[in-house]
């Protein structure tokens, strides 16, 4: 397999730490020594060269013999009006390049010869006839080593991807998913063997998967480090092939882990794959005959354009015509492999859509091919074997289309118009848009609705919100930002960027967060003159607010979000589905307290201490001093009033760090960070070992050291020990920063760093006797109280005023915020270093910095090919959105993974609905009755549906409940003065109504849930 080669740079981790998080550091080093050629540079080319320059190749070469026309500005983000007639390759190099300087850009723009190709690892043409394509395959296919072809092309709103990537090509990690792992809890000497897990996680083997054991004792014939194979798999069990009855009795611990195979695969010739194309990657599985006729349709098309030299035209019925009687000549001769008919319908929606390129289309697609040039550079994840067909017809517009409509009309928007009309062109103009977040999916999303001219008129317009600032992380996907732009706001340089893209696109930028504190600038007329929402959020509890935002004024929500190479769309709209909050995802299981901070068995929990720890002594100790000393007689009242055990740890941690451990020098610093190694990693380990010691027994026998327990070890500091001196460094230097004590030279010398450390008078530890350790797994406080917690506190208040008197005047300390993404500053250094000692007690396998950074910092992974991926998906939906009158069967959810990869879309789920009498409703449903209504009033318009109203509720506070009789005196009541005198409710001036909950029976006496009621007073 021709894997990129030479001598790539080193890798920029803050740049590229979200898309290391996904590939890894070899990938990304294959990555940054392969070349690619890109032949066609309409939409779809450019989206593929984006993604490509974004994820760091050595180069790309464009190649495009054409000139831009106007109909290219539907879909491609790099031309503009000025670059008509110019060359499409050399018209998009320097827009290109910009987006990362690191990649080589050039260009072609005359005929390519076959021996050019030997240049690159992998090629990808995406306007290229089917002569002409097979003829460069069986080159590629045949070259030493073979060159990765790729063939893709959209036509409206049908795509096709080829990939060919050699006669043996091997894939080294199939899913790019960590190996699985399990704690072994028994093993029994048979055949087969049965090996048992705890049950702190479901097992995820799979028969036939290799695992390896390790740590086993008593059986320790399976330590051997040879590959066994799993069968039987459970969720806590599984069987292995192999015979155990002869091997030593298991006795305790193990580890067992997953081994990855690699995997080759073996490509057929183009020649060889249109004639024999096996099984083709299915999307949609209400379409499961839909890949074997677009195998034909695009034969056909290719035919059609040999023999007419264009393409077909939209709304000429003859192209059509002759399109599909192409499509029946090849069907002909399939013989035995023919179809039994041909959906002519779709054969002239594929003709009349033919020569547009939709931005959508191109966007998704884009992403698609991008992910399959990374596998063909670097062997990493599975690649599309070989075909993948896809359309998207339910996005046409639900009324039929005359061929008036589909005219040209001398616009930037006429190959959209060729597909959709002109119709729904002035709609998407008209649109009123609100996009939530202006990270990756909120640049492609602008990019994509600038393209489409969503919001480019006078009525349409777009708000889009973050209150965000752009980080050097940021630059590898979301790419409207350049690195000059670190420090901006992400809003307003995304929508000055989106803006250029377009000049008619009518785009307002804000910094607010959409959030329940922002509800003056994102008010009722805001919401009620909105036509649609588009998330593009990073975190699910602002995704749950704005859904019920959008449930409440009854918006259409366009949800994506992306992980890794992994993306899901989803559609909320009004009445036709469930709402994005109906079902969710069920929490993330968190490591009990007791296992973090004694009982550690994964790096998981060790980071997850370190962490904590970090943000103990460096952030939240120093804000507690300031807190006092800004306020001394406020904050003791305020601990005496608390007079409970977090008071009291409070109080002693702020005495400790103004007392026992102030520093006043660097070396009092390099002392704290050396006691500090010995406590954690020596004494604590000591202490916990003495309490229960190796051999130690629960109270109903059981050895309280098994699995999934590791018995630690206590360190022995040196200065010449792995990691010992880098600890004392990093904590030294973050102990001076906080005390605001100047950090010299000499630092970073380890020689006069460890003659510093040899200084430091470390004190012998003896263990005591009735130490508590907390061990249940339910605790979810290490602090513990006591009756004397009151008095305990007046002491230390006594102490910490005798602390305060000895301090300078005007003393403050310097509370440290964690920052990942900055490796310049100790923090990562530090609690890499806090993990992985920690590690080493408990002999859990350590992890490097980087590894580190992404647990502890919880960097979401991302790539630009799965963010470009989700948001064509999106703006698929939308032209169904816009267009109004689609049914729920028209609109398509999805989750795709393209590691596998995998493509799984299916109609949205419809919502619960609730029937009462003729009526029924559900939770989009909300109740309004204006003209500022009396409680009379809408008890009676309630009677009138057949219902009884016992109890009416405004935020928590009851306005009327039929069982109190005085209560009967509000009937004439305004609900708004009930509301205001009773429920203390202040109605902000741009408000117009309040809302209230009503509890129902109908006249049988059964409760009846009901839709919230407005009441609109004005």
């Amino acid at each position: 397999m021709a894997l990129g080669d030479g001598n790539p740079p080193d890798i920029d981790e803050d740049l590229h730490s979200r898309q290391l998080a996904v590939y890894g550091r070899d990938t990304m080093r294959r990555l940054f020594g392969s070349n690619i050629l890109i032949s066609g540079m309409q939409g779809l080319g450019c989206e593929i060269a984006k993604n490509l320059i974004l994820a760091g190749v050595k180069s790309v070469t464009l190649h495009d013999e054409g000139t831009v026309e106007l109909w290219d500005l539907s879909s491609n983000f790099i031309f503009s009006k000025d670059d008509v007639g110019k060359n499409r390759a050399l018209a998009s190099i320097q827009k290109l390049q910009e987006l990362n300087n690191a990649v080589l850009i050039s260009t072609l723009s005359t005929e390519l010869t076959k021996e050019k190709l030997s240049d690159f690892q992998a090629v990808v043409f995406t306007d290229i006839s089917l002569d002409k394509a097979i003829e460069y395959d069986e080159y590629c296919h045949n070259h030493q080593p073979p060159i990765s072809f790729i063939k893709t092309e959209v036509r409206g709103l049908f795509g096709s991807v080829f990939c060919d990537f050699g006669p043996e090509f091997t894939v080294v990690d199939v899913d790019g998913e960590e190996p699985h792992t399990g704690i072994i809890a028994s093993i029994s000497n048979d055949n087969p063997a049965l090996v048992s897990c705890v049950d702190d996680e479901r097992l995820e083997f799979q028969d036939g998967d290799l695992v390896v054991f390790s740590e086993v004792k008593g059986m320790t014939e399976l330590n051997d480090g040879k590959p066994r194979k799993v069968k039987n798999a459970r969720p806590y069990s599984f069987a292995l092939e192999d015979d155990t009855s002869y091997y030593a009795a298991y006795e305790k611990g193990g580890i067992v882990t997953q081994v990855k195979q690699p995997k080759v695969l073996n490509f057929k010739t183009l020649r060889e794959a249109l004639k024999d194309p096996g099984d083709f990657l299915l999307s949609d599985f209400s379409k499961f005959d839909r890949p074997p006729l677009l195998h034909l349709a695009f034969q056909a098309l290719d035919k059609f354009i040999c023999e007419v030299g264009r393409f077909p035209v939209a709304g000429i019925e003859e192209d059509a015509q002759k399109l599909i009687s192409l499509a029946v000549n090849i069907n002909q001769g399939l013989g035995d492999g023919k179809l039994d008919e041909i959906d002519q319908k779709l054969m002239r929606q594929f003709a009349f859509g033919a020569r547009a390129v939709l931005n959508p289309m191109a966007a998704m697609f884009g992403g698609i091919v991008g992910q399959e040039v990374v596998k063909a550079c670097s062997g990493k994840f599975h690649p599309l074997f070989q075909f993948f067909y896809f359309d998207s017809v339910e996005s046409l517009p639900t009324e039929p289309l005359d061929p008036i409509d589909v005219k040209p009309l001398n616009s930037r928007y006429d190959a959209q118009i060729s597909v959709f009309g002109c119709k729904l062109q002035k709609k998407l103009e008209e649109a009123k848009v609100f996009i939530v977040g202006s990270g990756a999916l909120g640049c492609e999303f602008l990019k994509n609705l600038a393209l489409m001219g969503v919001c480019c008129s006078e009525k349409g317009k777009l708000t889009i919100t973050d209150d965000d600032v752009i980080e050097k992380s940021n630059l590898t996907r979301q790419f409207l930002f350049r690195d000059w732009n670190i420090g901006q706001a992400k809003s307003t340089v995304a929508a000055s960027a989106a803006a250029s893209l377009n000049p008619r696109f009518h785009v307002e930028a804000l910094q607010n967060r959409a959030s329940p504190e922002t509800e003056n600038v994102f008010n009722d007329a805001f919401w009620e003159n909105l036509g649609v929402v588009i998330n593009a959020l990073d975190n699910v509890n602002a995704r749950l607010y704005i859904d019920q935002r959008c449930l409440y004024f009854q918006k259409s929500l366009l949800e994506s979000g992306t992980l890794g190479a992994k993306c899901n769309t989803q559609m909320v709209i009004p009445h036709l589905t469930e709402n994005y909050g109906a079902s969710r995802d069920p929490p993330e299981k968190q490591a009990p307290m007791c296992t973090v901070h004694s009982f550690p068995h994964n790096i998981d929990h060790c980071l997850t201490w370190a962490r904590s720890e970090f943000e103990g002594l460096l952030e939240k100790t120093p804000a507690e001093v300031n807190a006092y000393l800004s306020n001394p007689s406020e904050y003791t009242v305020s601990m005496k009033n608390a007079g409970d055990a977090q008071a009291r740890d409070n109080l002693e941690r702020v005495i400790e760090c103004l007392d026992r451990e102030r520093c006043e020098t660097f070396q009092d610093c390099i002392t704290w960070a050396r006691l500090k190694f010995e406590d954690y990693f020596a004494n604590r380990v000591k202490q916990l070992t003495f309490t229960f010691p190796e051999d130690a027994a629960t109270s109903n026998g059981a050895p309280f050291w098994s699995a999934p327990k590791r018995f630690p070890r206590p360190l022995q500091f040196s200065a010449d020990g792995p990691g010992y001196l880098h600890f004392v460094m990093a904590g030294s230097i973050l102990r001076a920063e906080t005390f605001g004590i100047p950090i010299p030279d000499w630092t970073k010398n380890p020689r006069k760093l460890a003659d510093a450390v040899n200084k430091v008078m470390v004190p012998d530890f003896q263990p005591k006797e009735g130490v508590k350790i907390v061990t249940d797994e339910k605790a979810t406080s290490l602090s513990t109280a006591s009756i004397d917690d009151a008095a305990v506190i007046n002491d230390l208040i006594m102490r910490l005023e005798q602390c305060r008197n000895k301090l300078p005047s005007g003393f403050r300390m310097n509370p440290i915020q964690f920052e990942k993404d900055d490796d310049t500053n100790y923090h990562m250094d530090l609690i890499a270093a806090l993990a992985n000692m920690r590690a080493r007690n408990y002999s859990i396998p350590e992890v490097d910095k980087l590894k580190a950074k992404f647990i502890a910092g919880r960097i979401i992974p991302a790539i630009a090919t799965a963010t470009a991926m989700a948001t064509g998906l999106v703006c698929l939906e939308l032209y169904k959105v816009l267009d109004g009158g689609h049914k729920l069967e028209d609109y398509r959810n999805t989750f795709a993974n393209l590691a596998l990869p995998l493509f799984s879309m299916a109609e949205p789920v419809p919502p619960k609905v609730i029937k009462h009498r003729d009526m029924s409703w559900t939770v989009w449903d909300r109740w309004i009755l204006r003209d500022n209504p009396t409680l009379r009033d809408l008890l009676q318009w309630l009677k009138d549906k057949g219902l009884n109203a016992y109890s009416i509720s405004c935020g928590s506070s009851l306005l009327y409940n039929s069982m109190f009789p005085r209560h009967r005196d509000r009937m004439d009541r305004k609900l708004v003065d009930l509301a205001r005198e009773v429920a203390r409710v202040e109605v902000p001036p741009y408000r117009s109504h309040l809302d209230v909950v009503v509890a129902c029976e109908d006249d049988e006496d059964n409760d009846i849930d009901i839709p919230q009621v407005s009441i609109y007073f004005r």
